[in-house]
């Protein structure tokens, strides 16, 4: 799957790492570099070379954290906004195509399933941000 994924994203100049970056953006914008890396499944240190590569090219923008001064939140620009709507317009339709062997009665559950196991995902890191958070309180 990844090596489909790049094969649709390099054409327009970015890495898999990068368009996922962007996608995750797309969706919480304003995280920063440690929470982008988490969700993105690489360390901190390969974030930033993501972000600043994602930022020298005007695709995101950083800005300072209203509650912390030393933090960056992260976001999409405009020209980052379309760009990450072309790659998904082309991934997705790879994923038609993948999708096209199974009934529409497989699709459904192969989707549904795959969207509970998403959820769980996401729940389970949010729980595991909220303690990193907590934590990161309690040595404040």
């Amino acid at each position: 799957m990844r090596r489909a994924i790049a094969a649709r994203v390099e054409p327009h100049g970015l890495t898999v790492p990068q368009y996922t970056a962007m996608s995750i953006l797309l969706r919480r914008s304003g995280l920063s570099n440690s929470q982008l890396a988490r969700r993105s499944y690489v360390t901190p240190q390969s974030m930033n070379a993501v972000i600043a590569s994602l930022e020298e090219r005007g695709l995101i923008r950083r800005v300072r954290s209203r509650d912390h001064a030393w933090v960056r939140r992260t976001e999409l620009t405009a020209r980052g906004r379309r760009l990450l709507a072309r790659c998904d317009a082309e991934i997705e339709a790879f994923e038609r195509q993948m999708l096209s062997v199974l009934t529409d009665r497989q699709r459904t559950a192969f989707t549904e399933a795959l969207s509970l196991v998403a959820r769980q995902i996401e729940s389970l890191e949010h729980d595991a941000q909220r303690s990193a958070d907590a934590d990161a309180d309690a040595d404040a």
